[in-house]
């Protein structure tokens, strides 16, 4: 750590006089239930400003979602208006989310003009709630819209409350939007997800109505999403163009001590850190997001919070919002939030855990496992379609969470591999086990000891919350649900969860028309059941793995089994749109084929921008600062060797100098390698324009680029760890991670 008179030094000093920030205004806890859902357009905000024939509409469409009737949408916007005026909101914007990773706002005041007068009127009308007309020229979207075809379209989430953002400036209506184009293709997140979300529906409906003769009105994907993410001071982020430009250090040297003490996972909060978490939390609330968890993660400077479970669509849209109040929360206190999954080598980079689950309107978990036989034998069903669904979209699923910084992380310590597996914990592989082996038409086997039979009317209870969680795991059964583990912090959960409820709604629609066609051919029903979940289970578990996902044992393993293992982002990308891909999305009406076609293309284009960016970024921080610092030094040791040679050389006993010339050698063989790196590093960048297409390109940039920046930051680093600690002139992990 610097001592000297740098301005490093001076950084350290600013952040050991800050005080924690104090947080907004909020009232004690016991009237945070008054005001939870304060700042929310839902239930009981329309209970207050609807009428009660309009408010029982109202919600209908939110419980089933079945569109708003037209008749109504006025009565809608007025209250939705007169509500959001009286906490301070002028303007109203549809909030939707494009293909760029963000979310996108244009404002429009409430005001209009008085006929036949010049006073203003503040009017808000049902079609200005249902529809808007953004510009959709300049958003990413792969080709479907060419530059001067800017039409595109914003339509009412109704299922998703509106809510108020509020800032030092004023406050805004924000409407949850969907947003597609002129010609009707989806150029968003969300519309992809609420079909995904209805297919899913549909044929969970289907196989409990006619499998278990269980009837319900709607079935909900529900999310739990933990969020981790680091908070360093925003002193040293300013001082890092790497951070600013790229959102992770590009280099920096290990420090002496990282996470290897297993000090900070759990342990005692920062003040500072739970200022800011704290008022996060008071915002997030008062969305109605309810946030629930917090603590320190394994890395330091790493934390998590974690909301309760949420209907999928809504749970995305407070997690989009979550990360942007982190952000601007941050910086009021002095810090910045980085949601890259991997900000710094050597401790452990951030993920996004999605605790996947399927729930019927009455709040039944079909995820749960049950107390009486035929609880459990649906719970059996559901458990073997996600087992199929994963074995055979494996691909989908490394589609789905493969971007630039998931490429850092996956493999590492805090992640599960790129090869996607299940795990499912002793007791439920040992059921698994049994139904698959047995030799009788009704599948016995034991269960914590007692005999069981896969009948529907003879299935025994099972255990819940008997395994053990496996980190190593990318989806592991957790108890009542499904953790999807390798989700990156930073990205859109949608995506993810689109592919989830698809492939899912898929395994469902084919068990049951298996089972509808066994019984065709005279066999009983608990016959039927039990020959296509033995099925089933059997060509499909060797998709399941309890053990330890890092080691090569693993490797070797899922190689046997014939699991892929897509490393790079490259690589995974590249299954997106094939023949098997394009038909699922397009059979159930997801994704049509230049729908798929352009999220493939616009996240190659993702990931060329990314990296190309970044290694610009290195060549620049590497030739303007790391070099001159080095010469710096070089000078500097050189002087000392020459101050010295005249009385070594005069003096017969005086020892050599043989620190200071092995200190020259390594720093001049140092200096003359990164310069040469650095020049083939650019030249790298350069040669991968001549790919034909962005998919080229981005292999390009997998193969020669990515290796050529290891090597820079390889000697960059070195140098750092040699280098007078005066003249360096980038804050180093050891005060960026510790100091708050």
């Amino acid at each position: 750590m610097s001592f000297a008179g740098t301005r490093r030094t001076k950084l350290i000093e600013g952040i050991d006089n800050r005080v924690p920030v104090a947080s907004e205004a909020f009232d004690s806890a016991e009237n945070l239930t008054e005001l939870y859902d304060s700042d929310t357009y839902g239930l009981n905000a329309m209970r207050e400003t609807l009428p009660s024939h309009c408010y029982k509409k109202i919600r209908e469409v939110i419980s089933t979602g079945q569109p708003l009737d037209p008749a109504i949408a006025d009565m809608v916007a007025n209250g939705m208006k007169e509500w959001a005026i009286k906490r301070g909101a002028t303007h109203y914007t549809h909030w939707f989310q494009p293909l760029n990773g963000l979310v996108a706002e244009k404002h429009d005041a409430f005001v209009s003009i008085f006929p036949g007068d010049d006073r203003l009127l503040l009017e808000f009308s049902g079609m200005q709630l249902i529809k808007g007309e953004p510009d959709a020229s300049s958003f990413p979207n792969g080709g479907i819209r060419s530059t001067w075809e800017a039409r595109g379209y914003t339509v009412w989430d109704a299922t998703s409350p509106a809510f108020i953002r509020k800032d030092q400036n004023g406050s805004t209506l924000c409407i949850p939007t969907a947003f597609c184009s002129w010609t009707g293709e989806a150029l968003d997140q969300k519309t992809p997800l609420l079909r995904s979300m209805e297919r899913v529906s549909e044929e969970s409906l289907a196989v409990l109505s006619s499998i278990f003769k269980e009837n319900y009105k709607r079935i909900s994907p529900t999310l739990g999403i933990e969020q981790e993410f680091f908070l360093i001071d925003r002193s040293f982020y300013l001082s890092r163009p790497d951070l600013i430009t790229c959102g992770r250090t590009l280099i920096g040297a290990k420090p002496p001590k990282g996470q290897e003490m297993e000090d900070h996972y759990f342990g005692t909060m920062n003040s500072r850190i739970v200022a800011c978490i704290q008022d996060v939390e008071w915002q997030m609330w008062k969305l109605g997001m309810p946030l629930k968890t917090r603590h320190n993660e394994v890395a330091p400077g790493q934390y998590e919070v974690a909301p309760i479970f949420e209907r999928a669509n809504v749970a995305s849209d407070h997690n989009m919002l979550l990360m942007d109040v982190l952000k601007s929360t941050a910086t009021r206190h002095g810090l910045i939030c980085l949601l890259h999954e991997k900000p710094f080598d050597y401790v452990n980079g951030s993920g996004k855990h999605n605790n996947y689950s399927l729930s019927t309107d009455t709040g039944v978990n079909l995820l749960e496992p049950g107390s009486t036989p035929a609880q459990n034998a649906r719970f059996i069903l559901f458990l073997t379609a996600i087992i199929r669904a994963v074995d055979i979209h494996a691909d989908l699923l490394r589609a789905s969470v493969a971007n630039p910084g998931n490429e850092h992380r996956l493999g590492a310590n805090e992640a599960p591999p790129a090869i996607i597996s299940i795990y499912l914990g002793q007791e439920l592989d040992r059921v698994v086990n049994d139904i698959v082996h047995s030799t009788e038409t009704e599948a016995n086997g034991d269960c914590n000891g007692e005999k069981m039979s896969l009948g529907v009317g003879a299935f025994p209870p099972l255990p819940k919350d008997s395994t053990d969680r496996n980190r190593t795991s990318p989806f592991a059964f957790t108890g009542n649900k499904f953790e999807f583990r390798a989700v990156g912090s930073s990205q859109v959960v949608a995506f993810p969860c689109i592919i989830l409820n698809t492939i899912v709604a898929e395994s469902l629609q084919y068990i049951r028309k298996e089972i509808e066609r066994e019984k065709t051919n005279n066999v009983a029903a608990n016959t039927a059941f039990n020959n296509v979940i033995k099925r089933v289970l059997s060509l499909h578990q060797r998709v399941i793995f309890n053990g330890d996902g890092y080691g090569q044992e693993w490797r070797d393993i899922a190689a046997k089994r014939g699991l892929a293992n897509m490393r790079t982002t490259p690589e995974a990308l590249a299954t997106l749109n094939s023949e098997k891909n394009i038909k699922l999305f397009e059979s159930f009406n997801i994704l049509s084929p230049i729908e798929l076609q352009s999220r493939q293309h616009i996240l190659y284009e993702i990931y060329v921008k990314s990296i190309t960016i970044e290694a610009k970024s290195m060549y620049d921080m590497v030739s303007t600062l790391v070099l001159p610092a080095a010469f710096k030094h070089q000078k500097n040791v050189a002087d000392s060797l020459n101050a010295i040679m005249p009385f070594v050389q005069g003096q017969k006993n005086l020892p050599q100098p043989t620190a200071q010339i092995a200190v020259l050698t390594d720093l001049v063989t140092a200096i003359n390698s990164l310069s040469d790196l650095n020049v083939k590093l650019l030249a790298a960048v350069k040669a991968t324009k001549s790919a034909a297409n962005e998919k080229d390109h981005a292999f390009m940039l997998s193969t020669s680029v990515i290796p050529a920046m290891r090597e820079v930051r390889r000697v960059s680093d070195h140098l750092e760890t040699i280098i007078d600690d005066t003249i360096w002139p980038l804050p180093k992990y050891s005060e960026i991670l510790f100091l708050r």
